[in-house]
């Protein structure tokens, strides 16, 4: 493989006019229109909320480390899980991807100055600050114990602070459906001439099918919320059976919506994935029209497997059986992604580098969590199953293992891009070990306690399942430590971090193909769009201490270096 070097473009240092110098201080952040300062505020909020959730998180596992009470009465206990559940389901994985990474990279992709709508945009922020706020309310003033769920009848009657989360949970939903709706319009009217659909990145996809889903699903969550905080305020029959209500129809109302945002968690998570192994990997994706639409496809069917949450709920045999059949169909195009990713790794000229350990990371644990939630969807061993630890270990393998993994992995091949800082790359791998290694000793063994009969939400056991949990809560703090070095090598950056220039990676989308951190209006001349996935010429940047492109070998220095065609 050869390369196209252009020295301007690999060694210059990023203009003065970059989106970070363009403008300062606070006020200049407060009421920005720049989609690239409002990803990064979206990026150091759901990191934040992200940091509380895990500490509760650590609480939970501490407790759990003997069968007997350490520190939490079975009160404090119920509220630790539920905070943690709330605030990372709605606060952090939902908004994490689409708020941070795609706000800031979507536009730029598209060869654009801003996304469609930008006062849209910054109002999207402020609610999620403003929801954010909500749940931290119900965290100070009488907590909460209902479960990130709110299942009723419970939270109908409850006296902790079911209406300051609830309404909390529906105002981050509006930010949801803004941020979805102006991802839609903006890859709808925004793309250049000669993007056409099926030139399109594939992170787009990702993100449009994800957009899809929050502005038709999300409505749905907000008015069963709304009708919970009637209920509670106005004493309405509508969940409680007490009152003449329908518990079970809350079930309904929460997972058409909640099961479908499972996959506004994954989906994003999935764009990256397509990203970093066609990048790291140095090869065009293979099979690019199948992964396109497979995510079509899961936004699709995630709206007809709801009813597979409640094979216990009382159902008739025909609806679980239905529904059964429908939640392996959603297997297909998922199994679509995981092949053709492996395929495109085939023979390609691959780099460990940081990001591509978390992209196999990824697909390690992605497997795990997939294969087990087979596990659920089959109605006989669903029964055994449900309401124990196997479904606590499937769930963590999906959002954490998966979206979570994704988005560090996102995060550490964008950072460059980002602030034009090139962060310590043996750390970078070390502190993707560590978490690979804490994730999977926290929750293999509760697939274990699961299938043994250990329920969830409990905050004593039995003895004989001791061992298994204090193996998993020793998994926890390894979790954490590789979690904290892996965000303090990313920090560390910021201060000591080698200056990169427009392409570190040889990437071939257009987001490559301005300086780093980008131009206030994100390029400075037209980007070039070419073929999608083309690394036949690539520009790559040899600045960087220890990084050798695939297929090339340096023969002259950087400040000797001249152009030569491919």
């Amino acid at each position: 493989m050869s390369a196209v070097i252009d020295r301007s473009r690999l060694y210059g240092h990023a203009p003065d006019n970059n989106y970070l110098k363009e403008s300062k201080g606070l006020a200049s952040w407060m009421f920005t229109l720049d989609h690239k300062r409002i990803g990064v505020m979206y990026l150091a909020g759901v990191v934040m909320a992200f940091a509380l959730g895990g500490l509760f998180a650590l609480l939970v596992r501490a407790e759990l480390f003997t069968s007997n009470k350490m520190f939490l009465t079975e009160a404090m206990y119920n509220r630790m899980f539920t905070l943690h559940g709330a605030i990372m389901v709605f606060a952090f994985i939902i908004p994490s991807i689409p708020g941070s990474l795609g706000n800031f990279v979507l536009p730029i992709m598209l060869g654009a100055k801003d996304v469609a709508f930008p006062r849209l945009n910054l109002t999207s922020f402020y609610l999620w600050v403003i929801g954010t706020f909500f749940l931290f309310v119900a965290l100070i003033s009488g907590s909460l114990d209902t479960g990130w769920t709110f299942y009723t009848p419970y939270s109908v009657t409850t006296q902790t602070n079911v209406i300051a989360a609830t309404f909390g949970a529906f105002i981050l939903g509006f930010s949801s459906i803004f941020t979805g709706l102006n991802f839609i319009v903006t890859i709808n009217t925004m793309r250049p001439p000669g993007m056409t659909w099926f030139k399109m990145p594939l992170f787009l996809w990702g993100m449009y099918a994800t957009s899809i889903i929050q502005v038709l699903a999300t409505p749905v969550l907000g008015i069963t919320l709304l009708l919970l905080i009637a209920e509670r305020v106005l004493g309405l029959g509508i969940f409680n059976p007490a009152l003449g209500g329908d518990p079970v129809l809350f079930q309904h109302f929460f997972w058409f919506y909640s099961h479908p945002a499972v996959y506004i968690m994954i989906l994003p998570a999935m764009a990256i994935i397509s990203e970093l192994i066609s990048t790291h990997s140095h090869k065009p994706v293979f099979g690019y029209g199948f992964v396109a639409l497979s995510s079509v496809a899961i936004a699709l069917l995630s709206f007809l497997v709801w009813g597979h949450h409640m094979f216990t709920s009382g159902q008739s045999e025909m609806a679980i059986i239905i529904f059964s059949a429908l939640t392996f169909t959603v297997a297909v195009p998922s199994a679509v992604k995981v092949y053709n990713w492996l395929a495109t790794m085939y023979r390609g000229d691959i780099v460990l580098n940081t990001p591509m350990c978390y992209a196999l990371a990824f697909l390690f644990l992605f497997g795990i969590g997939g294969l087990t939630g087979l596990f659920l969807g089959t109605l006989n061993t669903d029964i055994h199953l449900h309401d124990t630890y196997f479904v606590v270990a499937h769930f963590h393998y999906v959002m954490m293992g998966s979206t979570v993994i994704a988005f560090l992995g996102g995060v550490y091949h964008w950072w460059p891009k980002m602030f034009g800082r090139m962060y310590n790359e043996f750390l970078g791998r070390i502190a993707c070990i560590i978490v690979f290694v804490g994730f999977n000793m926290t929750f293999l063994p509760q697939f274990v306690l699961g299938s043994r009969g250990m329920p969830r939400r409990y905050a004593r056991y039995d003895e004989v399942f001791e061992p298994l949990h204090q193996f998993s809560t020793i998994g926890a703090l390894v979790l954490g430590l590789g979690l904290l070095l892996a965000g303090w090598v990313l920090v560390q950056s910021l201060f000591s971090g080698k200056r990169v220039a427009g392409n570190p990676w040889g990437a071939s989308t257009l987001e490559w193909q301005t300086t780093s951190p980008p131009h206030f209006h994100n390029f400075e001349f037209d980007p070039q769009i070419g073929k999608l996935y083309d690394y036949d010429s690539l520009e790559y940047d040899e600045s960087i201490e220890g990084y050798v492109p695939p297929g090339t070998q340096p023969t002259s220095t950087p400040e000797k270096l001249e152009p030569q065609e491919a």
